[in-house]
C-alpha cells in the first residue's frame, strides 16, 4: 500500500439515465435513489484510495437543491477530500441534464465519511491524501472543521454533559411550547 496518493487517482465518475421506476408518487426521480446511487460512488472511491472494502460511517447533510426528471441524465463526481488513519471523507457531487435542452443544474452534494475494513471487519489505516492545489487544502481543511464541530456539538448534547440552562432561553421564539413539571 501506498502511503500517500493524491485525489486524482481516485476520482470517480457514473452517469445514470433516470428511468420511470426510479420516480416517486410526485413523478420525479425518488431522493432515496439518488442516496443509494451516491453511496455507491462514495464506496467506488474509497475503496480505489484505499485499495480495500469500506463501509459508510457516516453522512454529513444532503440537501436537495433541484427535483430531477424522469429522462434526464444524472452524474456523480466523487473524490477523497480528507483521510485520517483508517477513514475517508468522499466528496460527492450530483448533476441533472435535461438531454433535449442541454441544461445542467446542481442536484446536490454531500459528504461520506467511509471507513476501511479488511476481511475480518476491523478498520485498517489508509493512505494519506497529497494535496496539490488550493482547493485541496480547502477541501481537507474544510472536512477536518466538519469533523471537529460534529465532535463537540455530539459531546455537547450528550446526556451527561447537557445542561437545560445553557439552552432553554435559545427556544424563544421557536414553534415549541415548553411545561416543564
Amino acid at each position: 500500500m501506498e502511503e500517500f496518493k493524491s485525489s486524482k487517482e481516485s476520482r470517480v465518475s457514473i452517469t445514470e439515465l433516470m428511468l420511470p421506476s426510479h420516480s416517486n408518487f410526485g413523478g420525479k426521480v425518488h431522493g432515496g435513489h439518488i442516496l443509494n446511487l451516491m453511496d455507491q460512488i462514495a464506496f467506488a472511491c474509497a475503496s480505489k484510495h484505499s485499495q480495500c472494502y469500506c463501509v459508510t460511517a457516516s453522512v454529513n447533510r444532503v440537501d436537495f437543491l433541484h427535483p430531477v426528471e424522469v429522462g434526464e441524465l444524472l452524474t456523480l463526481k466523487a473524490s477523497i477530500n480528507y483521510t485520517g488513519r483508517t477513514s475517508m471523507v468522499v466528496g460527492v457531487r450530483v448533476e441533472s441534464e435535461n438531454i433535449t435542452k442541454g441544461t445542467k443544474r446542481h442536484c446536490n452534494s454531500s459528504y461520506f465519511t467511509m471507513v476501511a475494513k479488511d476481511e475480518n471487519g476491523n478498520s485498517i489505516p489508509v493512505p494519506g491524501l497529497i494535496l496539490e492545489t488550493e482547493q485541496g487544502i480547502r477541501r481537507f481543511a474544510r472536512s477536518k472543521k466538519r469533523k471537529e464541530e460534529a465532535f463537540i456539538r455530539d459531546t455537547q448534547f450528550e446526556s451527561s454533559h447537557f445542561k437545560m440552562a445553557d439552552h432553554v432561553d435559545s427556544l424563544s421564539g421557536e414553534n415549541v411550547q415548553v411545561n416543564l413539571k
